[in-house]
């Protein structure tokens, strides 16, 4: 497969989203879980399959990437698309975030998990509730349960997330967070390489 980009993933989105009307198909962000499989072979952890379903504890659940080790998920990865109604989307998306994050932890409470979000700022606009945008806020409460560590390992948090701010009034454009998608894949992958030392990290 040739290398994609994080534009290429933001374009394919715009394409089924804006071009295609299919605001909510279930592919739309096939192409970002490609990118995410390829920047964690990138980081030595090579394998990763999109559209798992992975154990629960309250239930069996359709993730979006995870990476395996001796048949068993060991970092899971949730793709997200806030395009359009941010102030009806982004109040419960940090609870819906938890709720599966800590069933997956209650299964497994050394799982890995990262959460990757494409926002569009061509809607957003201020929030007069909490005296900030919705993107504001939205990037506020995902640092606040980010950075999950060993030992403590708290449930409902994760360790590490990626707002990627797009600009979809004139194309697929991405405004920020290329860097920040960067350290993510790189926290990710080295506290998968902390918590299993039988892996061999690659020379990079």
């Amino acid at each position: 497969m040739p290398p994609i980009s994080l534009q290429d993933a933001v374009s394919a989105l715009y394409r089924k989203a804006r071009l295609e009307g299919g605001k909510t198909s279930t592919t739309r962000l096939k192409m970002l879980a490609e990118f995410s499989v390829q920047q964690l072979e990138l980081r030595g952890l090579a394998g990763a399959v999109p559209e798992p379903v992975l154990h629960g504890f309250a239930r069996d659940k359709d993730w979006d990437v995870a990476w395996l080790h001796h048949g068993k998920a060991r970092l899971a990865i949730s793709l997200k698309s806030l395009l359009t109604n941010l102030g009806g989307t982004v109040p419960n998306r940090i609870d819906d975030l938890i709720g599966e994050v800590a069933s997956l932890q209650m299964y497994s409470p050394e799982i890995v998990v990262g959460y990757l979000v494409l926002f569009n700022i061509e809607e957003d606009e201020e929030s007069k509730k909490h005296g900030c945008t919705w993107g504001q806020l939205f990037r506020t409460r995902l640092l606040s349960i980010s950075g999950r560590r060993a030992p403590h390992w708290t449930i409902g948090t994760v360790e590490a997330v990626a707002m990627v701010e797009v600009d979809f009034a004139q194309g697929p454009r991405v405004v920020s967070g290329e860097n920040e998608v960067a350290a993510m894949f790189d926290t990710l992958t080295d506290q998968v390489y902390q918590r299993h030392p039988d892996l061999v990290r690659p020379r990079r």
